[in-house]
């Protein structure tokens, strides 16, 4: 008989067997100083294009002024228990019902955690005979919360709608033929790594046609696209359409915890069967009060996310007035695209970082195939017109210098010895 832990330390993973010469730099990094365009690495101010704050209210000062007044008045510990035991307040009740009137739903449930909401989701709404059809490039929560689907699942080349309709007739017939079980359809409002806005408008077109029902998760599309910030849905004119709409309050509001909304009947539903919120403790009073006061801030500010996309505009057009590849982005996510090793990429970086002090995510193999890089910038309302200039400068010289062949090297430097 194998020992476990033997065979875990036989093979860290793609990513932990560089971890360390990685960790502390490349992997697990510390930003440090307040929530800004401007903190601190490793001793260095630099030009931070990495968090998803992107209305800026991580620190805006009304927001730090409710965050500390509800835990001075409250602590961390209030409600006890869990929702359905004794932690219902209506504080949390406040929040749902301005969360759906904000979304154009009847009703809307609170989750502790977005990456845990949205497979907890998933888990409460399909049994064994239930077919989903998704996204290929379906965020990590959605896959893993598929993984523990009992039921087929198909899914659709990315935003391929042609495709899309192959599954949905394959997910069709296999629903046909057992005489049991419904569809779900899965997508997202904005996809976080390329940018690209989900097909929402052309997958509800197909309603006429197949019976389904479909669940949007809009992590970073709520309180940057459409009219009042309410998300892709609004953006694309089809809000009305989406049966479950699901969001984090990870990103827009600068906080923990997610919700999702729809009809009320099936909120309660998931209300009274959701395990995940049943057997946990409820969002602490000091993160309820704060979210309302974030919501009011996105509700009643639009100036806000003026200025977010008034940054993301200037920093894509800056990128494509260069040569850059930014793909199809149609958010304010901004990917960059290049051609490169894992070495290249790690010797750019940390020229970018400690020669320039710019601060962004990169991902390269396995996350995608080999020979490519992506440079993922997230501009939010905080950002100045001195951080975009000073970042497609830096851009561009290193882009320069990697087309050289400058950054060919053997290996990840041990990051551990340069410290």
């Amino acid at each position: 008989m194998a020992d476990i832990f033997e065979r875990l330390l036989k093979n860290y993973g793609p990513i932990g067997q560089h971890r360390e010469r990685a960790h502390g730099y490349f992997a697990f990094p510390k930003l440090e100083g307040e929530i800004g365009s401007r903190m601190k690495f490793r001793g260095k101010e630099m030009v931070v294009w990495s968090l998803n704050n992107y209305l800026g209210l991580a620190n805006h000062p009304e927001i730090r002024k409710a965050d500390a007044d509800a835990a001075a008045q409250f602590g961390l510990a209030s409600p006890m228990g869990a929702r359905m035991m004794s932690g219902n307040t209506n504080y949390h009740e406040r929040l749902e019902q301005e969360l759906a009137e904000f979304e154009s739903k009847e009703d809307a449930i609170l989750l502790n955690f977005g990456y845990q909401g949205m497979v907890s989701i998933i888990d409460v709404l399909c049994g064994r005979h239930d077919v989903i059809v998704y996204d290929a490039e379906s965020h990590a929560c959605i896959i893993d919360g598929l993984r523990l689907h009992p039921g087929h699942r198909y899914v659709f080349k990315h935003n391929d709608i042609e495709d899309f309709e192959k599954q949905l007739q394959r997910a069709t017939a296999l629903v046909d033929k057992q005489k049991a079980g419904g569809i779900l359809v899965i997508t997202e409002g904005v996809f976080g790594m390329a940018g690209d806005q989900g097909k929402i408008k052309e997958i509800v077109d197909l309603k006429s046609k197949y019976d389904f029902r479909l669940l949007v998760d809009d992590a970073h599309g709520f309180g940057t696209l459409g009219e009042t910030g309410a998300g892709a849905g609004e953006a694309q004119g089809v809000q009305d359409q989406i049966d479950l709409y699901f969001s984090t309050f990870a990103k827009s509001m600068a906080s923990i915890g997610a919700f999702v909304a729809g009809p009320k009947s099936i909120i309660d539903y998931i209300r009274y069967n959701i395990r995940s919120q049943i057997f946990a403790k409820s969002l602490p009073m000091p993160l309820v009060l704060g979210n309302l006061k974030r919501l009011e801030l996105l509700r009643t500010r639009p100036e806000l996310k003026a200025k977010l996309w008034e940054n993301a505009t200037k920093l894509q057009q800056g990128l494509k007035e260069r040569g850059f590849d930014i793909g199809k982005t149609d958010s304010v996510v901004t990917p960059v695209y290049m051609k490169g090793g894992v070495e290249e990429a790690t010797a750019m970086v940390m020229d970018l970082r400690e020669n320039y002090g710019i601060f962004c995510s990169i991902v390269v193999y396995p996350v995608i195939p080999k020979g490519h890089i992506i440079y993922r910038l997230i501009p939010t309302a905080a950002h100045s017109d001195e951080d975009i200039r000073l970042t497609l400068i830096a851009f561009d010289e290193t882009k320069k210098k990697l087309d050289a062949g400058e950054y060919k090297v053997e290996a990840i430097p041990d990051m551990a010895e340069a410290q």
